[in-house]
């Protein structure tokens, strides 16, 4: 009898809801293999750079000193997850800045010039997201070395327009470094994050700042020097 009383109370134990046996709400996350960035910032080609300008300013003549908007997307791709997260990356970009024409007298044309850029970056990536995901510390420092080839063109009343050495357009390739700091915005809505993550297999997000350094003047030939330092800002999402 005290047998068959026992045994009747684990069967009852065990149908019991519990605790332990509740499945839990959150998913594991899925698989994280690179990273896409959109950013803004302000560019300036620094045209006075080049020695046979004497320091005289092109682009300052005609457009001021006011910076072009540039927009940047890029992908990442990683190949090294342990100690934070390496990888290469691609980027595509565009600035343009238009002003009044200059007339060749002197003065200044009631028609409008432009000048256009198409910055194509192929850099490295290294993230030192691991205190980040091991911890929740927010922030994560990274660097991205590489080379960048700028297509530009010149233009005029929406034509393209030639400029005094013949050319409309060109091309010039350089190298830069970029280093920045971006804060993991999962820690604000931890919930928020993971439902992002089950529902669009996006990992994480976070906002960035962003400094490149950046060298464009074919590796110091002659011609447009379309070097310039700056910063950026922007967001990125881990897919």
């Amino acid at each position: 009898m005290t047998r068959a009383v026992a045994l009747g109370l684990a069967v009852a134990l065990t149908a019991l809801p519990g605790e332990a046996q509740e499945p839990s709400d959150v998913p594991n996350q899925s698989p994280r293999s690179g990273s896409v960035e959109f950013r803004l910032g302000g560019y300036r080609p620094q045209m006075e750079a080049e020695d046979s300008l004497n320091g005289e300013d092109p682009f300052g003549a005609v457009f001021g000193s006011s910076n072009m908007l540039l927009f940047e997307a890029e992908l990442q791709r990683f190949f090294y997850q342990g100690i934070g997260s390496a990888g290469v990356s691609l980027s595509l970009g565009y600035a343009e800045k238009y002003a009044a024409a200059l007339k060749p007298e002197g003065g200044v044309s009631a028609e409008r010039t432009g000048f256009h850029v198409l910055p194509i970056r192929v850099r490295g990536v290294y993230r030192f997201d691991y205190p980040a995901f091991r911890w929740g510390f927010p922030l994560v420092p990274y660097v991205k070395p590489g080379l960048v080839y700028i297509p530009w063109w010149s233009t005029k009343g929406g034509n393209v327009e030639r400029l005094p050495d013949g050319r409309a357009s060109g091309g010039k390739l350089g190298w830069e470094v970029s280093g920045g700091v971006s804060f993991l915005l999962d820690v604000l809505e931890p919930r928020l994050a993971r439902d992002f993550d089950t529902d669009l297999g996006v990992n994480h997000s976070y906002l960035f700042a962003e400094y490149t350094y950046a060298k464009v003047n074919n590796f110091g030939g002659q011609g447009l020097n379309l070097s310039d330092s700056y910063w950026m800002f922007g967001l990125a999402l881990d897919y």
